[in-house]
């Protein structure tokens, strides 16, 4: 049995550490900000107001900063007059500045008078030079930290009318940073058909109702099985307290063993990295054990093996009230083994559902060309519906044409 390596998703405690002045955003922006990250399944950790008393820094927040993926600087007119936050800040600068995950938000102020510290920040530093005379090396650390984090690419509030506009950008790009894989899913052009596909799932899964479930979706390689699952995990996983998506169990298991899938699932859903599981049954022990009383979304794509089933979600009783669990496989009777009821069924395109997604990729402006209507309508009808296959023939299409 191949023994787990590390995990490469998820290895912070949180996805996004905010800091912010207080008194200017929030009861506001920053409020707002926080409950569209926490919507979308951003973990985010911002301080409570209780914390933000005296001077020095509290170690809970420095332990936080070090346990974030990465950071949102909301910059407003008084946050350089708090020495709290410019100390966080330059804690965040440290841990973060070299993998490039500071996230600046100039709200309400422009990035030059934070960069040579103008105006409200040319004012509280005029201040800090007199409280902190004997302290001056801290200060003109400050004054770098603020330099470097203006210098980085972030969002400027004054180029948005309404801050709900502000917040929705800003909640897209960490969403992309924190789901990589599912981020390529963005394009909603290429989801033909998906819409009526998404809701007889929605009907089966029944996020309200508070039994174990299982799911499974089945149907041919190509036909867009783990588009669906992506996008169900990305639509409903914010409603757990734990979630992970097993992408290709089936090559995973091949190449490096079902206790790195075990690893996996574990790590995502405890927010540990450091969970050491050297074999299979090993790893079942622990999944009962730490997920018996977790809500939890798991998705497993590809799965060809009863034993993969066996050993990352054998039974109901594994896994808290709410659960969800969806499984999609080529293979019917492993479902049916495994006495999974609920199944969806993906079934290929419709003619028309296929000329359109064949177009999209073979034509500018998705028209089609009377020149090419019957050797388009032969691809179709060689490509059987399946979406990968249109996708593939329609971009050969173009290559041929470019020649």
């Amino acid at each position: 049995m191949a023994r787990a390596s590390a995990p490469a998703v998820f290895p912070w405690k949180y996805h996004v550490f905010l800091s912010f002045r207080g008194e200017d955003t929030r009861r506001g922006f920053t409020d707002h900000l926080y409950k569209q990250l926490e919507a979308r399944g951003i973990k985010t950790f911002r301080d409570k107001p209780e914390l933000e008393r005296g001077t020095d820094i509290n170690p809970e927040l420095l332990k936080a900063i070090e346990q974030s993926r990465s950071a949102i600087i909301v910059l407003s007119t008084n946050f350089a007059s708090s020495s709290w936050c410019l100390r966080e800040l330059t804690h965040i600068i440290r841990c973060m500045e070299e993998k490039k995950r500071i996230f600046p938000i100039f709200y309400g102020v422009e990035p030059s008078d934070v960069r040579h510290q103008r105006g409200s920040f040319g004012e509280a530093f005029a201040e800090h030079e007199v409280n902190y005379r004997e302290h001056m090396e801290e200060v003109n650390e400050w004054r770098k930290s603020l330099e470097r984090v203006a210098n980085l690419a972030g969002w400027n509030s004054k180029d948005c009318r309404y801050d709900t506009e502000l917040i929705q950008g800003i909640v897209d790009t960490l969403w992309k940073e924190v789901h990589p894989t599912l981020s390529m899913l963005d394009s909603s052009e290429r989801f033909v058909g998906i819409d009526s596909k998404l809701k007889e799932i929605d009907l089966l899964l029944d996020t309200d109702a508070n039994d174990v479930r299982f799911i499974g979706i089945r149907g041919m390689g190509g036909v867009g099985k783990t588009t669906l699952d992506r996008l169900v995990y990305e639509r409903i996983s914010h409603d757990f307290e734990g979630s992970s998506f097993l992408a290709n169990v089936r090559g995973v298991c091949s190449k490096d063993g079902i206790a790195h899938l075990q690893k996996q699932l574990l790590s995502e859903i405890l927010w540990e990295n450091n969970i050491q599981i050297w074999t299979a049954d090993s790893g079942i022990t622990r999944i009962s054990r730490c997920l018996r009383n977790k809500k939890v979304l798991l998705i497993l794509d590809d799965v060809d093996q009863s034993d993969q089933l066996e050993k990352l979600v054998k039974q109901k009783e594994w896994f808290g009230s709410g659960s969800r669990i969806v499984i999609t496989t080529r293979d019917e009777r492993l479902l049916v083994k495994h006495d999974i009821e609920m199944v969806y069924e993906v079934k290929p395109l419709t003619q028309d559902e296929a000329l359109f997604l064949f177009c999209q990729n073979a034509f500018k402006d998705d028209e089609l060309e009377e020149d090419f209507l019957e050797l388009s309508k032969c691809f179709i009808s060689y490509a059987s519906g399946l979406p990968l296959a249109l996708e593939t023939l329609g971009s050969f299409f173009v290559q041929k044409r470019s020649r």
